[in-house]
Formats: C-alpha cells, sequence, structure tokens
C-alpha cells in the first residue's frame, strides 16, 4: 500500500518583517495564497527511511534526513512510538529554492501521507503542530487557500477570498538561499526603526472581494530590497514583466522567483510570452489562486 498526497506552492502577496528577535527568527505579516503549482508526495512501507525525488530541478534536492519529508515523517513516527520506515518519493514541480515554500510543501505533504498510511489519526491540530516545528511556511502548506501568518508565519488565520486570481511566476537561473536574503534584510535595515509588521487592511479587501486590480495596487514584500541586492538581474525580469502588462510584479517570498499578478488569464498568457522571450529568467509558468492544501490524491 502507499499513500501520494498533493501539495501546492503559494506566493505571498503580503510579506511584512518585523526586526530581528533575540532568536534570531523575525515577527512576520505574511499572506499566503496557494497556487495551482504542486508537488505529490508518496509514502511506502520500507526497512528503512528513504528520499527519492523526481522532476525539474530534482538534482538540488537533499535526498538525506535533512529534507522536510524525513523530518516530517520522524517527527509523527516519535509521537506515536513507532519508526519512520517509509520510502517517501518526491515527484518536484514546484521550483526548487524559488521562494514558493516547495520544501515546505513537501514536508507537510509527507506528513499527511504517512498520517494516513499508518492511521494514526492525528487531529488537524496536532498536525499543524508538527509542521509549525518544521518550519514557519509548512502549516499554511498544510491548509492551502489564503491565510495570514503571524508570529514567524507559523500562527494561521484562514482568510476569504472572492474570487480567482492570475499569475505568471518567472523562474530564475540560480536560486536563493532564505537565511540569506533574512541576513541581507537585516544588513540594510540595520540601524533603522524596523516597524511592527502589520496585514494591510486594503490588500485582506482585495483578497475578499476577489479583486485583482485593488490587490496589485495593495500587493507589497519587505524581503525584495534584500533579493534584489543580492541578485541584481531581478529586476531585469521584474521590468519585463511590468512592460508587458502585469497588474502588480514582485520577488515571491525570499525569491529568486518573480511574481506578476494578471487582470485575467488572457494577460497572464500574454505576460507569459513577453518573459519567455525576454532573456530574464530561465522558465515560465502561469497558474491561478487560491488552491487547496494538501489533499491526498490515492
Amino acid at each position: 500500500m502507499s499513500v501520494t498526497v498533493r501539495v501546492p506552492a503559494k506566493v505571498n502577496v503580503q510579506l511584512a518583517v518585523g526586526a530581528a528577535r533575540p532568536d534570531g527568527f523575525h515577527d512576520l505579516a505574511n499572506v499566503f495564497l496557494a497556487v495551482g503549482l504542486y508537488d505529490e508526495v508518496t509514502v511506502t512501507p520500507a526497512d528503512a527511511l528513504r528520499v527519492t525525488c523526481a522532476g525539474p530541478d530534482a538534482g538540488q534536492v537533499p535526498l538525506d534526513r535533512t529534507n522536510l519529508v524525513a523530518r516530517a515523517a520522524e517527527a509523527l513516527a516519535g509521537r506515536y512510538g513507532r519508526t519512520a520506515d517509509v520510502h517517501i518519493h518526491i515527484n518536484k514541480d514546484i521550483p526548487v529554492a524559488g521562494g514558493m515554500a516547495g520544501g515546505s510543501a513537501d514536508g507537510a505533504g509527507a506528513l499527511l501521507a504517512c498520517d494516513v498510511l499508518w492511521g494514526t489519526q492525528a487531529s488537524r491540530e496536532e498536525l499543524l503542530d508538527i509542521c509549525a516545528e518544521l518550519g514557519s511556511d509548512v502549516p499554511f502548506s498544510l491548509v492551502g487557500g489564503a491565510a495570514l501568518g503571524t508570529g514567524r508565519g507559523e500562527k494561521l488565520r484562514t482568510l476569504e477570498v472572492g474570487g480567482i486570481f492570475h499569475w505568471v511566476f518567472a523562474m530564475a537561473s540560480r536560486g536563493l538561499s532564505t537565511p540569506a536574503v533574512f541576513r541581507e534584510f537585516d544588513r540594510l535595515t540595520e540601524g533603522l526603526d524596523v516597524p511592527e509588521p502589520v496585514a494591510s487592511q486594503p490588500l485582506l479587501d482585495a483578497l475578499a472581494k476577489g479583486d485583482p486590480e485593488a490587490l496589485a495596487a495593495a500587493v507589497s514584500n519587505d524581503l525584495q530590497p534584500a533579493a534584489l541586492s543580492l541578485f541584481p538581474e531581478l529586476a531585469d525580469t521584474l521590468a519585463a514583466g511590468r512592460a508587458a502588462g502585469a497588474l502588480a510584479t514582485l520577488v515571491s517570498g525570499s525569491g529568486p522567483t518573480t511574481a506578476f499578478l494578471a487582470r485575467d488569464a488572457e494577460s497572464a498568457a500574454k505576460v507569459a510570452e513577453a518573459l519567455r522571450t525576454s532573456g530574464t529568467c530561465r522558465s515560465v509558468r502561469t497558474t491561478s489562486g487560491p488552491a487547496p492544501g494538501a489533499t491526498v490524491t490515492r
């Protein structure tokens, strides 16, 4: 028997970042929107814990116990007094090291898949608790849809979304380390008065109304200057999307994937084609959101 779980990518339509805390983390007001790019995580009983991966950029995915899928399996097994003897296979489609929470999504997917495979029947609250232990973005990958993440992003409040938002994502030629981007944020804001992160009410209203133009006027990412400082070429990709008619352009999370909000599917296709021929990115994907969270498919 095996269990397969599908997990979505995310875009941060708002990422407000506070000053570094004594523990090294940052308080966030992080508005997540799940989008229709998915990884699939399949778990199968095995003699020992093993991780494999296939798909675009699979060679960049660690296959040892540092991978969140292995940590998720071990965390659930530890709570229920069993060993994590499973083969976990990741079928990648979410960009690796792209600021779209692919690794976090895989961790959430492995956790849900192991829960179903082992019949542990963990409560939703317990699964979310384990997700929070694994990483700041992991709880949202389980929940999907749209949510406001506070604390370091792991405390979630589900948000209403009144329509479909169309997105184009441009994949960069190389990755960016999330810790490195936060370190650069700290360097750029050193000596400055960094305000407490607060969710934008106009942005929340735009999501609730399903209004892409209002959302475009409200999107923001406090990590974008840091990402651009470490990867200046991203500015050319953002400019190409803007020139092609995107309503809004932003770096997705810690980057380096860039995100472009379009008015509708037709506009998204035009932006995508312009980006493909711009010479400023490695590949381009179009999709929409919100998308469901981790879902058992078989």
